[in-house]
């Protein structure tokens, strides 16, 4: 999937940015792809998850569905037209073991995975799509990195 070239910044900075960026993503979206999502609390991870979807569902003329953080169920899957996806949030667990209960990347080709807090994953698949949610300017400026 081509986003932009790598090294690429996109300023996110208002939620409007945020949500035409995710518009953009949809285009070229495909079973498998996998995507971690980099980033400190309240950056914009799960508002990009939430609009990519929801965009999604209008796509597929599908009522727009509430998408909230999946941080104390861990993963919530959504049914959107011919996609499964797969959102993930990896903030409370403590150990790389914990990911084996999961079975993260079984079936992903079958799947979208999108995944908040990706550092504990020690092997993660050939093919991911990196983006690094950061905070510029003393709170005041967001950017998407990749």
């Amino acid at each position: 999937m081509h986003i932009a070239t790598k090294g690429s910044k996109i300023d996110i900075s208002s939620e409007k940015k945020l949500e035409n960026f995710s518009k953009k993503i949809i285009i070229n979206l495909k079973l498998g792809d996998i995507f971690f999502l980099f980033g400190d609390i309240g950056v914009g991870k799960t508002t990009f998850v939430r609009y990519l979807i929801n965009h999604l569902q209008k796509k597929f003329n599908q009522k727009v569905t509430e998408v909230t953080s999946p941080t104390f169920n861990i993963m919530n899957e959504y049914n959107v037209g011919d996609f499964l996806i797969k959102h993930y949030d990896l903030y409370r667990l403590n150990k790389a073991i914990e990911l084996k209960e999961l079975n993260l990347f079984d079936k992903s080709e079958k799947a979208i995975l999108f995944i908040e807090w990706p550092q504990i994953i020690k092997q993660k698949p050939s093919s991911v799509f990196e983006l690094y949610f950061e905070y510029e300017n003393n709170y005041q400026n967001r950017f998407i990195n990749f």
